[in-house]
């Protein structure tokens, strides 16, 4: 875990995915992000640090979680369907894979402030749950309409100690939230360790947090061939937002060119709507939170406000892992709307037992749109439990 990996598909020595990725940041997080770059791949890779970690994982977290063979829907979409339940992580989604890597790393940085920023709320509550954890300050910026629709989340962040910042400039939603966040930490350079929890961000952030969350394709891959005697699928399906529960998903399949990756991003009221966060076919090369990727922009360069009815997944820009993924036709994207990933997540509900969150139900929606076969194996990352999204559901359904 403490090695830059060659691969076409993994970051190189320069902090590049093809033309994506590096650090566009103002000079006065330069030494943040040099200390970060210079300290994280030797400390992650320290015994200590891994015994730690993976013990946290799996008796705090309660890794590893099930693959199950999801009969019914298999039936129903004509493939083999597989749902990696990282909904049953302790907090209810992958992201707290994350943020235990995260805390643990600031920790031997000395910085005793976190913060974080946070759009469904999913990272707001692993990264406070972290916190709590380890004793440590924790603010979260959140953008003031996500923190109307996600209000169960809001409410848990704040039981867990941790302070709520409402972003209250552009569309209040998760581009804002980082904003925020990052103005703080260049504020707040010494004593503070910024979580990203998406692999967004100036480099190595990408990189850290598709490591931490390589949790997911590792123990794929195992519990797979325990179950069909192949250790790769023939696909690997993953909503992406800044895409990071895809980039876990996908991380140790990278290299199977056999294994098919695919992606679901929000149409939310249709590509051609104004009113979507279709990246990869609305956007083009831009820099957004300190990184070359692909985004939502202007004529002129000015970011183009996103859509989706899912708070994690209304992001203008996707991580650059995945903006290279696209551009080299290593992954296939597809683009969900609001209606198609509400009806997937009443679908599951319905005949698994299983209400999804509304980001991994753009992942279930994308199922229906894949030219699938009887025999294929497919493994969907279901990112995260629809608990937090009830009210969004209901108010749909009406």
């Amino acid at each position: 875990m403490n090695k830059i990996i060659e691969s076409p598909f993994q970051v190189n020595e320069h902090g590049y995915y093809g033309q994506f990725g590096g650090a566009f940041i103002p000079e006065m997080l330069y030494p943040n992000i040099e200390e970060l770059r210079e300290n994280y791949l030797q400390i992650i890779g320290e015994a200590d640090f891994q015994e730690e970690f993976r013990s946290l994982l799996k008796d705090y977290v309660g890794r590893p979680t099930p693959l199950y063979f999801a009969k019914r829907l298999s039936e129903s979409i004509g493939a083999q369907i597989y749902l990696k339940r990282e909904d049953l992580c302790h907090t209810g989604a992958h992201k707290v894979n994350n943020t235990i890597g995260q805390i643990l790393l600031a920790k031997r940085l000395n910085k005793p402030r976190i913060i974080a920023e946070t759009g469904a709320g999913q990272h707001g509550v692993a990264t406070a749950t972290a916190c709590a954890l380890m004793g440590m300050e924790c603010i979260v910026y959140m953008g003031s309409v996500d923190i109307e629709r996600q209000k169960p989340n809001v409410e848990r962040m704040k039981m867990l100690g941790a302070k709520v910042v409402p972003a209250e400039s552009g569309s209040k939603t998760l581009k804002d939230a980082t904003n925020e966040a990052m103005r703080h930490w260049i504020n707040n350079p010494k004593d503070t360790h910024y979580i990203i929890g998406s692999v967004v961000g100036p480099h190595p952030y990408p990189d850290m947090v598709a490591r931490f969350q390589s949790v997911i394709s590792e123990e794929i891959r195992l519990q797979l061939k325990e179950k069909t005697g192949k250790e790769t699928p023939d696909y690997v399906v993953a909503c992406v937002g800044g895409g990071s529960n895809a980039a876990g998903a996908f991380y140790h399949f990278l290299d199977d060119k056999e294994v098919k990756l695919v992606a679901a991003e929000a149409a939310g009221l249709g590509i051609d709507s104004g009113k979507s966060a279709a990246t990869t076919y609305l956007g083009k090369a831009g820099v957004l939170h300190g990184s070359k990727t692909i985004l939502m922009q202007t004529e002129d360069g000015q970011v183009v406000e996103p859509h989706s009815i899912s708070a994690g997944l209304d992001y203008p820009g996707i991580g650059p892992i995945h903006a290279h993924l696209f551009d080299s036709g290593r992954g296939k994207f597809y683009y969900v709307t609001d209606q198609e990933a509400m009806q997937a997540g009443y679908k599951l509900s319905e005949i698994e037992g299983i209400i999804p969150a509304i980001e991994s139900a753009h992942a279930l929606a994308a199922l229906e749109k894949m030219e699938l076969k009887k025999e294929d194996v497919v493994v969907l990352n279901l990112s995260g439990r629809g608990d937090k999204d009830l009210a969004t559901y209901i108010k749909h359904r009406k």
